[in-house]
């Protein structure tokens, strides 16, 4: 078990991600703590998992928390998670002060192994006033250009790591990671995902995918990649950013058909996107982690029946591994 004898706390750990990821580590043979300020159902998590309600925005709690447990490791999901879901200085004021004073306390405190969620809307997708990247696939290197409270405050994240990486990275490893559009396991069997509408109506329909450039991950890869990057922070350079995302797009169509239509501007740049190909490169993790996804739709999909839950029409046949296969071979170095 890869976790054994570690302590891993995990803000967030109610939440549509932190569930999974906290269940996930668990099963990992971690022991958890998991921070909230609603505790998830008793039969959410593994025995063993400690639940504790906070209020991480209330002065002192962060470290209170932290102090209280001395983990080995503190992974910070909570936020404010969906763009627009809140007035924009509320999200800017929450997510921002979140990211800096629990990994302030973490650090002062000697966590060792320090990780914040990011998002890949950082890179500024879907701006009114137009976007378009330089190529495709996206990765790391592209650079963000936030236009939103949400896509900031997630920038501002990542610029916490990296400050604190610089002043005590001599003491602590510290990494960031880029979720694409999270899908919990109930999602699968026909709940709604966080925009409202079901994993079948994102695929039948392309306008709802388009605004996340057909982006998603499963929940339990998440935590499967965390898995890996805990175990790997010290031999890997500190301070790093990751995304996080699956080896397919969620589209029935090649995204060199699709993006196109959605995304002014962008046909020359999506000819490398052929297949199954992502718009997101997960090639940064693969390298240097070793990770790999291990859900598509495709494969969820197909035993996820109850509720009306169908397959679209007419889906590619690629299993998982020749999914990453082939995405691997459409992606850039970060």
């Amino acid at each position: 078990m890869s976790g054994a004898a570690s302590t891993v706390l995990v803000t967030g750990g109610a939440g549509r991600l932190g569930r999974s990821v906290v269940a996930g580590l668990a099963n990992a043979g971690y022991a958890v703590v998991s921070v909230d300020r609603d505790l998830a159902p008793e039969d959410a998590f593994p025995a063993g998992v400690i639940q504790e309600r906070a209020d991480l925005l209330a002065d002192g709690e962060p470290r209170r928390v932290i102090e209280a447990h001395r983990p080995d490791a503190v992974i910070h999901l909570a936020a404010i998670a969906v763009p627009f879901s809140a007035p924009e200085e509320v999200i800017f004021h929450t997510n921002s002060r979140l990211a800096f004073t629990v990994l302030q306390a973490a650090t002062e405190l000697g966590v060792r192994k320090i990780i914040t969620a990011s998002s890949p809307t950082v890179l500024g997708y879907g701006a009114p006033s137009g976007w378009l990247p330089e190529e495709f696939p996206l990765s790391e290197a592209t650079p963000p250009r936030p236009w939103n409270a949400y896509a900031l405050s997630k920038y501002l994240a990542e610029q916490v790591m990296e400050m604190f990486t610089l002043s005590h990275g001599d003491r602590s490893r510290y990494a960031a990671f880029r979720p694409c559009f999270v899908i919990s396991p109930e999602e699968w069997d026909g709940a709604p995902t966080q925009q409202g509408h079901t994993v079948t109506e994102r695929l039948a329909d392309a306008a709802l995918a388009a605004p996340a450039l057909f982006n998603y991950v499963d929940a339990r890869d998440v935590s499967d990649f965390l898995d890996i990057l805990l175990q790997k922070m010290d031999t890997i350079p500190n301070g790093q950013t990751f995304f996080v995302g699956a080896a397919d797009a969620l589209a029935t169509e090649p995204l060199a058909d699709l993006l196109p239509r959605f995304v002014a501007g962008s046909g020359s740049l999506t000819e490398s996107l052929t297949g199954t190909s992502p718009a997101f490169s997960i090639e940064k993790a693969q390298r240097l982690l070793g990770w790999e996804p291990r859900r598509s739709w495709r494969s969820e999909l197909s035993t996820a029946t109850a509720d009306g839950q169908h397959p679209p029409e007419n889906p590619t046949t690629d299993t998982p591994a020749e999914l990453a296969t082939a995405s691997r071979g459409n992606q850039v170095n970060p």
